[in-house]
């Protein structure tokens, strides 16, 4: 007996501390976050919106499913982290997805982090608060 083989492909996005491992299907238009709905998941809709946007870039929406697991960082980092993802695996199912995703900058690493705590300081930058006397 033949075992079908599902096409799958699988991309990894990072933004500030988080990982987004994504695995591309042919579908429906389903995405599922950590287990829950992308919608259920994600507390604001500008995120769903800012994650999906690889598709509406190159006009995919409802073709293919979306199963990722994200790790470390807030809601806005793995928003950020999925549509990285997203986006390097659209390329893997298509080339001819690339420079549309190129276009709109979805494929650049957005390398951004927060700068470390300086000793003698209160926080990345800010001193202590001069007092003259």
């Amino acid at each position: 007996m033949a075992k079908t083989e599902k096409l799958i492909y699988s991309a990894i996005g990072r933004r500030k501390s988080s990982v987004a491992r994504v695995f591309l299907t042919p579908g429906t238009g389903k995405i599922v976050v950590n287990g829950k709905d992308v919608n259920e998941y994600f507390p604001h809709k500008v995120l769903v919106l800012d994650a999906t946007q690889p598709f509406g870039a190159t006009s995919t929406e409802g073709k293919y499913d979306v199963k990722a697991n994200i790790v470390g960082g807030g809601y806005s980092g793995q928003a950020g982290a999925l549509r990285l993802g997203i986006a390097r695996a659209l390329v893997k199912a298509t080339d001819t997805n690339k420079p549309l995703l190129r276009a709109k900058g979805l494929l650049t690493v957005d390398a951004r982090v927060v700068e470390r705590k300086k000793y003698g300081l209160r926080k990345a930058r800010k001193d202590k608060q001069f007092s003259k006397r």
